[in-house]
């Protein structure tokens, strides 16, 4: 399973790309093969005010469905409306074609190395 090094985690298994004050975000591998074969996906609204650790999606497929946390506080900036429309690119890219939505943030929750996150799946 890929866990890349160059992202930071969180402990409900988003992914983050800081770069500079935007946060890209996504759903781990992971949580991706947890879910299944995804069918649907609910963003936040570009424009959007979010509070880092509340509830601002899901990630729905064939057995259940995932919660998507934010894992910043900040502005939403951007969203991604291919996995709207193509939902699988989150199972078969979560970490390129499957990101999910872009934040401009004040702030984060803790976050955790890849090491980390991969000490905590293991759990």
């Amino acid at each position: 399973m890929s866990i890349p090094a160059n992202l930071q985690y969180t402990r409900e298994h988003e992914w983050v790309r800081i770069e500079g004050d935007l946060a890209h975000v996504g759903i781990t591998q992971f949580a991706a093969d947890a879910l299944g074969d995804i069918v649907y996906v609910d963003l936040p609204k570009v424009g959007a005010s979010i509070v880092s650790g509340s509830i601002v999606g899901e990630a729905e497929s064939t057995k259940s469905v995932g919660e998507l946390y934010a894992p910043v506080s900040g502005e939403v900036v951007a969203t991604n409306s291919a996995v709207v429309d193509s939902p699988e690119l989150v199972n078969s890219d979560p970490y390129g074609e499957g990101w999910m939505f872009t934040v401009r943030f004040t702030d984060t929750v803790e976050l955790i190395s890849a090491d980390d996150y991969e000490a905590h799946i293991a759990e």
